[in-house]
């Protein structure tokens, strides 16, 4: 069955890419351009990788780290926390 009629791109092909590694949509996208032309085959193809196994997203999970790093200069930090609100580049020197 056709996921993608703008390029020809069937179930198959999909289900071959993402045993091949493609995990997200757009890694898809990439592999045979299935969803980058009108997109209508975008949902069927998030279906079709549903929350299977894949490393890269198993990788994601299992990060522990921060989503930000933590700010090295103080006026930085200050900044960040909102306890300053106007910085000249002479006094961050």
């Amino acid at each position: 069955m056709y996921v993608c009629s703008c390029f020809g791109i069937t179930e198959a092909q999909v289900k071959k890419h993402a045993d091949a590694g493609a995990c997200t949509p757009r890694q898809i996208a990439s592999a045979c351009k299935a969803g980058t032309d009108c997109g209508g085959c975008v949902r069927r193809i998030q279906a079709l990788l549903g929350r299977g196994d894949c490393s890269r997203r198993e990788l994601l999970d299992q990060r522990q780290e921060p989503a930000t790093a933590p700010l090295a200069h103080p006026v930085a930090a200050a900044i960040a926390a909102g306890a300053v609100r106007d910085v000249r580049l002479s006094d961050a020197a």
